[in-house]
């Protein structure tokens, strides 16, 4: 060794400090290569292996052999050897730098341990909280932000001793709010964001929050883990954040708007994609299964939505992905924007603005002005991140509204994921990663998402063997309108009612492409020259199974049409005759027919089994009496709801109705009791008891 460390002293300095200057370079960068591909768990392990190898024997011939140069004064060898190691530490950096980006991006766009959940106090604005305010909260325990970080901010702020009404919904509550029947109410910082676009909730507008309570805690939503492979068929679930600013916002609360479940089948290339329009009227999973508009348990967190869209499709969700669709701007515009067929708009008008028959919507800010509207021609045409976010926002211009925004928002995934497939250029992925994991929040693991590697290589190899990228087969849910009043005496709501036998053929297809039951051969086949061909859409056309009805509006019909129509829907009819000293007595209404019933028009008839109708006696101290089925919406006659025949009650009816200015008796008035189909009468009363 002291011959070696005498022979090197004798070497041209210059060419001994360039030997180790490179060869210390070439070993730290070396060392780190290896960190970063380590950590590409299942993407081509045999040919990283062999990287590491052949790079690692490069390493040591450069150390020996250049050894050996210097002592022999092999000048020329060392200055090749050497450009030729500096290069590979060239490459070792970018590479280094790149796969750092690649898994801090994927690592960051999982849930994080803990989260800021918040509650606040909105009121009105000009409404002062004081120690005789009434205050409306959530009484769902297991709710973070409307129930339990609720009862700590009054706790707080010393509101112990101020009435709470408890509610079972949200719509409830902010109703209730904006007519003034509580002072307060208790919601996510987003609660805007979330219950906005509820055209009756426009009063939001005009609160302000009085108090405002926030705690770190252990995020729910990270316990919803999968260990699915992504080699396996998996389920998606993609839920749309529509927030005016760039990032996702860390509550767990969010507004739901955009619910779209995705099959992919990797050995198959297929994928399914269903949109679930937000107004669908069903079962919310974690609110005791009632009855709400299915984008209402986004208000929950996403363990409800995922929860309640499961208990929907009879299908398990794997993984989730939250995305901000703000976010959708720069994604599009990294990747060079796509290409999109716009729809003809079937409306002229969209917020007040002429759109002359083009497609026009606001762009990302939520411009009102004419300046701030995005405008687009239709048909194909490629388009950048404003416009794709502006046509997967747009339900205004179109006939079917919130079904037409699941259609575009649908044509926008599928345009960007063909789009990402086909990157030419390694300088787009760092704006790409940056647009995705500021706006995307997902269950996966960073291994998981990786493992999308040798899915992304399969849909390349096919596009260039036969030009097939991905099949993605699109669906549609039939529905009908479905006004529903929230609550007895409350307000309607325009929910949509789904067609079960469509929904039946849209969850077959998608269980057919998770492989989880045997495909369904088709069998026969016609065909029509004179017919233009068009895709088939799943679920498209199929109107069959029982639809979800309402209370039909009896006052000022016969009682024999009440008790046919209980006797038909095995409900349980009890008749009392009142006189003026009845809560329940209504001037308006004729002698002899029905002046008011226990259970409101437009209330869900899911859990109704008994039903109390109440029939104005004979007096001679009344009003001049109105005809029966007379319609006059100030005599508490039927508004939109033919009476001649109530068991044919129309849900479409009711859509643009007022609810009716009458007496109706409470909620405690509504029993539960077991469905008989039978009916009761009571004799003439002078007193009634409410």
């Amino acid at each position: 060794m002291k011959v070696l460390f005498n022979k090197l002293k004798k070497t041209n300095k210059i060419f001994l400090i360039i030997y180790f200057l490179t060869f210390i370079i070439y070993l730290i960068t070396y060392i780190f290569l290896i960190k970063n591909l380590m950590s590409l768990t299942g993407i081509e392990t045999a040919i990283r292996i062999i990287v590491i190898v052949i790079f690692g024997i490069w390493l040591l011939v450069y150390f020996l052999w250049n050894l050996i140069n210097l002592i022999l004064k092999k000048h020329i060898k060392i200055a090749i050897t050497t450009a030729i190691t500096i290069i590979f530490a060239i490459v070792f950096s970018f590479a280094n730098y790149y796969i750092d980006i690649l898994y801090t991006g994927i690592n960051s766009i999982s849930e994080r341990e803990y989260i800021t959940y918040t509650t606040n106090l909105v009121v009105l604005n000009g409404t002062e909280i004081n120690s005789e305010s009434t205050l409306g909260m959530i009484n769902n325990s297991e709710d973070i932000e409307g129930n339990i970080l609720a009862k700590e901010l009054i706790e707080k702020e010393g509101l112990t001793k101020n009435e709470v009404v408890e509610y079972a919904s949200y719509y409830e509550m902010i109703f209730d709010l904006l007519n003034g029947k509580v002072d307060g109410i208790f919601l996510s910082s987003n609660y805007k964001t979330i219950f906005g676009n509820e055209e009756a909730f426009e009063g939001l507008d005009n609160t302000i929050i009085a108090y405002s309570y926030s705690k770190e805690m252990e995020n729910q939503d990270t316990t919803l883990t999968s260990n699915k492979s992504i080699k396996e068929p998996f389920t998606i679930l993609l839920m749309g954040v529509d927030s005016e600013i760039d990032g996702l916002n860390a509550n767990a609360a969010f507004n739901g708007d955009t619910l779209m479940m995705i099959t992919f089948n990797p050995k198959t290339l297929n994928a399914t994609m269903f949109s679930i329009p937000r107004d669908t009227y069903v079962p919310i999973a974690c609110n005791n299964n009632r009855y709400a508009k299915i984008n209402s348990s986004a208000a929950y967190g996403t363990s409800c939505v995922i929860d309640t869209v499961e208990q929907l499709t009879d299908i398990t969700i794997d993984y989730y992905v939250k995305i901000n669709f703000k976010g959708v701007v720069d994604l599009v515009n990294a990747l060079g924007g796509i290409e999109v067929d716009i729809e003809a708009p079937d409306f002229n008008y969209n917020h007040g603005i002429n759109c002359g028959g083009r497609f026009c919507e606001q762009n990302s800010d939520r411009d009102t002005s004419e300046s701030g509207m995005i405008y687009l021609d239709p048909g194909l045409q490629t388009i950048n991140g404003e416009e794709a976010l502006a046509y997967a926002r747009c339900r205004h211009l179109y006939l079917q509204s919130d079904i037409d925004r699941n259609k575009h928002q649908q044509q926008v995934v599928e345009a960007i994921a063909k789009k990402a497939a086909s990157l030419d250029s390694l300088s787009k992925i760092e704006e790409i990663l940056n647009a995705v994991t500021k706006n995307i929040t997902t269950n996966m693991s960073s291994t998981q998402i990786l493992s999308f590697y040798d899915v992304l290589k399969s849909m390349i190899s096919n596009s260039l063997n036969d030009g097939s990228f991905l099949t993605i087969e699109k669906t549609y849910l039939e529905y009908y309108s479905l006004p529903v009043r929230l609550s007895n005496n409350g307000t309607f709501t325009s929910a949509i009612g789904y067609y079960p036998g469509s929904l039946e053929a849209i969850v077959q297809l998608m269980k057919e492409n998770l492989e989880l039951v045997d495909h369904e051969m088709i069998k026969t086949f016609s065909f029509d020259a004179n017919e233009e061909y068009t895709t088939k859409v799943t679920g498209q056309g199929i109107t069959t199974g029982e639809k979800l009805e309402t209370m039909p509006n009896f006052i000022g019909s016969s009682v024999s049409e009440a008790e046919t129509w209980a006797n038909s829907h095995g409900i349980t009819l009890h008749t009392e005759f009142v006189d003026e000293t009845s809560s329940y007595y209504n001037p308006n209404i004729t002698p002899g027919v029905i002046a008011n019933q226990s259970v409101s028009n437009g209330i869900l008839l899911n859990n109704v089994n008994e039903l109390t109708i109440y029939i104005n006696s004979i007096s001679t101290n009344i009003n001049p009496p109105t005809t029966p089925n007379e319609g006059n919406e100030n005599t508490g006659g039927n508004t939109g709801n033919n009476n001649s025949n109530p068991g044919e009650n129309d849900n479409n009816d009711n859509d643009n109705d007022d609810p009716l200015d009458i007496i109706l008796p409470t909620d405690d008035d509504n029993n539960n009791s077991e469905s008989s189909g039978t009916s009761e009468t009571k004799e003439p009363t002078t007193e009634e008891s409410t």
